[in-house]
């Protein structure tokens, strides 16, 4: 018998399992099934944070993970979102209470919105619950106001050249880059170019590994790797 419950999308927040929402947490309390992304590189290892998180907090029994491949051919990821799919419909039909998570916020760059969106034009009830997406978590990190007053706040997704950067904060506008590891050497040049700019860089938000630099001489030679964020203010 199907579920009255739609299927709910939680947002787990940025790594520290404390940040997730009450809503979210009681969301996985009542889930039977929670499917959760796991990344895998090209030599077949697998890892995932959302899983560490499950695991702290104490939902490893119920949770099927899915594989995504790091890799910018989006082939073998739609398929893995497309067996999610079918899963999550199926298992709702039965009767089962599902979840599906996402790191950060669920509507903030997450590629879930693939299933959420197949499953809605389906007519399947969804649900899409709120966190914390890193940046907000890196600023409080950091202790700084990220935006104040009438500022304006530009958030990108990595693939952006350094004179758009230049435009943007000429602009007096805050700029987030996320998926930081997509434009090293754009970001390098601005720092070379615009030491007046204030650079604060973050990794690995909210787990053990968590680091903070505001320093040019240390990011203008940095490398960034993928989970990392860059909060830029004029």
């Amino acid at each position: 018998m199907t579920t009255s419950h739609p299927i709910r999308f939680v947002s787990l927040g940025p790594g520290e399992p404390d940040l997730i929402t009450l809503k979210g947490f009681k969301a996985l309390q009542t889930a039977d099934c929670i499917f959760c992304p796991a990344t895998m590189t090209r030599d077949g290892k697998s890892s995932s944070r959302a899983l560490s998180i499950l695991d702290t907090l104490g939902f490893s029994d119920t949770v099927q993970c899915f594989r995504l491949p790091m890799d910018k051919d989006r082939t073998q990821a739609l398929k893995a979102y497309e067996a999610v799919y079918e899963s999550s419909k199926t298992l709702r039909a039965e009767g089962k209470n599902i979840v599906i998570v996402a790191e950060g916020d669920a509507g903030l760059y997450s590629s879930i919105h693939y299933i959420y969106d197949k499953l809605r034009e389906d007519g399947i009830p969804v649900e899409q619950i709120a966190g914390i997406p890193a940046f907000i978590a890196s600023g409080a990190m950091a202790g700084m106001h990220i935006v104040s007053r009438e500022e304006r706040l530009i958030i990108l997704p990595g693939l952006v050249t350094t004179k758009e950067l230049e435009d943007y904060l000429k602009q007096q506008t805050v700029v987030v880059i996320m998926k930081l590891s997509q434009c090293v050497e754009e970001v390098h040049q601005c720092i070379n170019s615009h030491p007046e700019y204030q650079y604060h860089y973050f990794e690995n938000v909210g787990t053990e590994k968590e680091y903070y630099s505001c320093s040019n001489e240390e990011l203008r030679e940095k490398r960034f790797p993928y989970f990392s964020v860059m909060i830029i203010r004029f």
